[in-house]
């Protein structure tokens, strides 16, 4: 091999190896814009469950308290400021004597319970507790009332 083609070669090399170079270091820039789009969830809502057991009332019984938890079905915590207890009717018993009996013949005390957390996710969480019921002792016959239920309704915000 010549001494000319042996230079040749390492020149041919050298251009090729500084070509290789440039294109590796070459590239195109460009502008341009775009658009997307997010969205946000909707809660469902929480279920409010009377936890205490409360014992057959009869007129001038003292007060019971009530307590309770929450089912949230929602994907993460929800927070409730508080729960509202209410007499949202009360049910004669069948056979009951005549009369009436009715949300007046029962106190409910404290129905507004603070709560001022965030319950989390699940089915018996968080608590609810500071409301009372009672059986008020009317002057006058409160027979209409044996065996009646207080139905308690509960508004949670």
């Amino acid at each position: 091999m010549s001494k000319f083609t042996s230079r040749r070669s390492i020149v041919l090399g050298a251009i090729l190896t500084l070509v290789v170079a440039g294109a590796a270091v070459a590239y195109w820039t460009a502008g341009g814009s775009g658009a997307g789009s997010a969205s946000a969830g909707t809660t469902s809502a929480l279920t409010a469950n009377q936890t205490s057991t409360l014992a057959a009332m009869y007129p001038g019984d003292s007060a019971q308290n009530i307590t309770g938890t929450f089912d949230n079905p929602n994907s993460g915590p929800i927070r409730v400021n508080s729960v509202t207890a209410s007499i949202s009717s009360v049910t004669k018993a069948a056979g009951a004597p005549a009369g009436t009996c009715d949300a007046t013949d029962f106190t409910l005390a404290n129905p507004a319970m603070t709560v001022g957390t965030d319950v989390p996710v699940g089915t018996g969480v968080g608590a609810f507790s500071g409301a009372t019921i009672k059986f008020n002792n009317k002057a006058s016959n409160q027979d209409a009332c044996k065996g009646a239920t207080v139905n308690l309704g509960y508004a949670i915000s």
